[in-house]
């Protein structure tokens, strides 16, 4: 049964569990503890929020204060070291990843739309759902690349 992780890295790291194109998991770790999740989860495809995809995240008249927009940007700062370690990580252990744009991710979802989409009835965050959004799209992808080598190529 092929395990496909969807993250949402940030202070409170967000993770999904997708089995079998279905959401089996959802949990929040410490940034600190994404190498030792990811070394022993036996993921075969990693899909994470990656903050370095945007072009634009803010500017400090949007924000009303220099000061918001430079916390902000030290926040946004260490999410774009956490997509590179995520990157790394996966690398060293032969892990297909790839991070998905926020705004490609698509908008929040509060509970009760997340659970009309993904079917999950237990409670959630919202860095949860973030996780298991990102990787929605690709839930499947293992089961396809299953089938094709099964089929000869052929989905």
């Amino acid at each position: 049964m092929p395990l496909i992780l969807g993250i949402d890295p940030g202070a409170e790291t967000g993770v999904a569990s997708y089995v079998d194109g279905k959401l089996v998991g959802l949990q929040t770790i410490e940034p600190w503890d994404v190498e030792r999740f990811l070394r022993v989860s036996g993921a075969v495809r990693v899909v994470f929020e990656d903050s370095r995809l945007e072009t634009r995240l803010w500017n400090a008249r949007t924000k009303g204060a220099y000061g918001a927009a430079l916390a902000t940007a030290r926040s946004v700062g260490q999410v774009d070291a956490w997509c590179t370690l995520i990157t790394a990580i996966c690398g060293d252990l032969g892990i297909p990843a790839h991070g998905i744009s926020p705004t490609a991710k698509g908008a929040k979802v509060d509970a009760a739309a997340f659970g009309r989409i993904t079917g999950w009835e237990k409670r959630s965050n919202q860095h949860e759902r973030d996780a298991a959004m990102v990787a929605w799209p690709y839930r499947n992808a293992a089961a396809v690349a299953k089938a094709r080598k099964v089929n000869g190529g052929k989905p």
